[in-house]
């Protein structure tokens, strides 16, 4: 990673107790970390619960509830002890962007790699609509690479939305493939940006816009503080209760600092840190609210690592 350590590299070179394979740490030593590699680690091993829908049974659907890696991993492992290249569909689990992004930024980190997850919205897999979605970003030496896991290099010579790109050096900035979710918001509240095709699905309109991108930019901010929830986790100033002026402005602030990090700024990243340690509507504390794509809710303890559903 090189000398220089301007903003504490070698906290994201670690484990976060999301990305710990714990049990499973021989099987990540043994991977390769060229981006091909991790690209079909992450696509072997997990399944895009809606896009690969067909290839999943309703016993491995539940799988997309688990959130720390080491749990991940032992679910595929249960399935079969193959490597994670490769398999067929039976053993695959089911996942999401957030799932394929966490094995690779906890295989990086397991090489010592600094490695972290971005939360924002691709706009290269249908035209005239961007995705909610998460990518990897890593540190190769000199600067931040993101990388996209789900997708290999013959999808970004020519991807169903926008032009040609590298899915393993995926463009940075608010007018690339992947703007993140706290440069969509400064646009929307500083320029007037219309958000509404910024979201989960054009079929799911209260699943997109200005409310859906604002809960994102905490969401970024968490992943960036080495917590990487769900995507269908509820905390803090993400809650409903919270008044919509007090969420807009928190966003404005995270959204802020978190440019101003991108940019090389420590002081920023030092604040988020700070911020994110001592601000309730920030981090999740002990519990969060999980809403799964499944259909049922519950509150999961973070500290136990257990699950009540309702009902």
């Amino acid at each position: 990673m090189g000398d220089v350590d301007p903003c504490g590299l070698d906290e994201w070179a670690s484990h976060s107790p999301y990305s710990d394979p714990g049990a499973h740490a021989d099987v990540l030593t043994a991977l390769g970390t060229a981006p091909p590699d991790l690209h079909a680690a992450a696509t072997g091993l997990i399944a895009h619960y809606r896009a690969e829908a067909e290839t999943l049974d309703a016993p491995r659907m539940t799988t997309i509830d688990l959130r720390w890696l080491e749990a991940i991993l032992g679910a595929g492992l249960a399935l079969s002890p193959s490597p994670l290249a490769g398999r067929p569909h039976a053993d695959r689990v089911a996942g999401c962007c957030r799932d394929h992004t966490l094995l690779v930024v906890g295989l990086l980190r397991q090489h010592g790699v600094a490695a972290r997850s971005r939360i924002g919205f691709a706009r290269y897999f249908a035209p005239g609509f961007a995705h909610d979605h998460v990518v990897v970003e890593r540190w190769d030496g000199r600067r931040w690479v993101r990388s996209d896991p789900e997708v290999d290099a013959a999808f970004g010579a020519a991807p169903p939305a926008g032009a040609p790109f590298d899915p393993f050096d995926v463009p940075a900035g608010l007018d690339g493939p992947f703007p993140t979710a706290a440069e969509l918001w400064t646009a929307h509240r500083r320029d007037g940006l219309d958000l509404t095709a910024y979201g989960v699905s054009p079929q799911m309109p209260d699943l997109c816009g200005p409310d859906f991108v604002r809960g994102y930019v905490l969401l970024e901010l968490a992943h960036r503080r080495r917590d990487e929830l769900l995507l269908w986790d509820v905390w803090g100033a993400n809650d409903e209760a919270t008044p919509p002026g007090e969420a807009d402005a928190l966003a404005d602030e995270v959204a802020d600092l978190l440019l101003r990090a991108d940019a090389g700024d420590c002081d920023a990243e030092d604040e988020l840190a700070r911020r994110y340690a001592s601000d309730p509507r920030l981090h999740p504390g002990r519990r969060v609210r999980t809403l799964s794509p499944l259909g049922r809710e519950g509150w999961t303890d973070l500290r136990t690592r257990t699950t009540v559903w309702d009902g």
